[in-house]
């Protein structure tokens, strides 16, 4: 783990910090790759996070979503103190049961799902399983299928 203070900057609606360069070094040894999402944990003035560092318009950003700000009693403008480490645990999301079964229903829809970039997928997955209601999930379900199918776009993507 590597500690440094930085100042909370926003970019459009998002609060960051700037990664020093002898910390995203480090990170960089310990992830095995200087390019692409790099999985981190730590401490935001002392409150544990998990989190994935980005680089964006050229600065790598450690971006400090609402329940990490809250946690840690600060805002944008403020101070803070970080801890931060590569996160080598897997970020697993599971398939919903329903989605599931849709592709067992629909082997070409499940064989572009599969073709689609890991980030993609787990993206339709985390949505789908973020849904509350049995409707919103079938409802849905079906325009993932359809979005598959290169009927219709999905999350205001095309395939």
């Amino acid at each position: 783990m590597k500690k440094f203070t930085a100042r909370i900057f926003k970019i459009g609606i998002n609060p960051y910090v700037k990664v020093p360069l002898p910390v995203l070094k480090e990170l960089f040894f310990n992830a095995g790759k200087s390019k692409g999402p790099i999985p981190v944990n730590g401490k935001l003035n002392g409150k544990k996070f998990i989190q994935t560092l980005v680089k964006y318009q050229g600065i790598w950003r450690l971006y400090l979503n609402t329940p990490m700000r809250r946690a840690a009693g600060i805002d944008v403008g403020d101070m803070a103190n970080v801890e931060i480490g590569f996160d080598p645990l897997p970020r697993v999301i599971s398939m919903h049961p329903e989605l599931k079964k849709a592709f067992v229903q629909n082997k070409n829809a499940k064989a572009v799902f599969k073709k689609l970039s890991p980030y993609r997928q787990k993206e339709i997955s985390r949505y789908i399983n973020s849904l509350k209601t049995t409707a919103s999930v079938e409802r849905n379900i079906s325009k993932v299928i359809k979005h598959l199918e290169g009927k219709e776009t999905f999350a205001g993507r095309n395939l």
